[in-house]
């Protein structure tokens, strides 16, 4: 078969695709569907499942009402978030590891993640990218599930529409059965197995294990390795009942942890808005 013929057939394959994809990417060009001054700044807890469908969901705490925002996403979305919340190492990077890579590389940062429109059942998310050092920003299209998996890699913020702060409350989720991980207030938890209390030597307690924390939470003392014992004078005896404590703490108060760490009991007193991520260059994350 000659040359020419290969480059007709492969023509009439490629160019097909080429149009398709083309038009597809003039179709899905489009303007935030709410203006950024009424977005909301929410938390991103954890990943959960639908009580009646079983289908993966991402959890968004919103600190001024303490309600939990349920947005449905794909199962390979949520695995990547968990991936990030339980910092777990890959040989080779990921898709939502190369996005956050490239981002890096062009000396681009990702400020803002936004899910601000939803129209015919679908969620609709942008991202906003500052480049030139912040002399430019740039709106960049994508599957909010997508934005979140991102956002957990860089610690860009996350902020919402009013009427997805409304749409999921038809939708009943429970945690995960197995290793799960929440995260609120800055602080994320997981179980205190007791193979993690022995290895950590830990006291045979209620509580939930600190594995990374940020902003104020890292400042006043939580550290990776703590045991968080009582928030606003209650024991969680799970990671889920630690953002349901959260969840309850009075608008306008601050949560109170009472927490173990090194030999010792101590207190701190947290806010419950939205905190700094610690991610952006200014402060360094602290884990595990």
């Amino acid at each position: 078969m000659s040359f020419a013929i290969v480059r007709q057939r492969v023509s009439r394959l490629i160019l097909p695709l080429v149009l398709a994809t083309t038009l597809m990417n003039v179709a899905v060009a489009r303007d935030l569907g709410t203006d950024p001054d009424d977005l909301v700044a929410v938390e991103l807890a954890t990943v959960g499942l639908d009580r009646m469908s079983g289908a993966p969901l991402v959890l968004l705490r919103e600190p001024k009402s303490g309600d939990v925002v349920p947005i449905m996403i794909g199962m390979a979305e949520a695995q990547s978030i968990l991936m990030a919340m339980h910092e777990v190492a890959v040989p080779r990077p990921m898709t939502h590891d190369l996005m956050g890579a490239l981002v890096s590389a062009t000396d681009a940062r990702l400020k803002r993640v936004f899910v601000d429109d939803l129209v015919d059942g679908t969620y609709l998310g942008m991202l906003e990218l500052e480049l030139d050092e912040g002399r430019r920003v740039v709106l960049v299209d994508t599957r909010p599930s997508d934005g979140l998996a991102l956002a957990m890699r860089t610690g860009a913020t996350i902020h919402v529409a009013p009427k997805i702060l409304r749409a999921g409350d038809d939708l009943e989720f429970e945690g995960l059965e197995d290793d799960q991980v929440v995260t609120a207030i800055g602080v994320t938890v997981v179980e205190a197995t007791g193979e993690l209390r022995e290895a950590m030597a830990l006291p045979d307690t209620s509580g939930v294990l600190v594995s990374r924390t940020t902003g104020a939470a890292a400042e006043a003392g939580i550290a990776p390795g703590s045991l968080i014992v009582e928030v606003n004078d209650q024991a969680p005896e799970a990671p889920m009942d630690f953002l349901d404590l959260v969840r309850q703490t009075p608008s306008g108060e601050k949560a109170r942890i009472r927490y173990w760490h090194e030999g010792e009991e101590r207190e701190a007193e947290l806010s419950t808005d939205v905190p700094d991520t610690g991610m952006t260059g200014e402060e360094p994350l602290r884990s595990l």
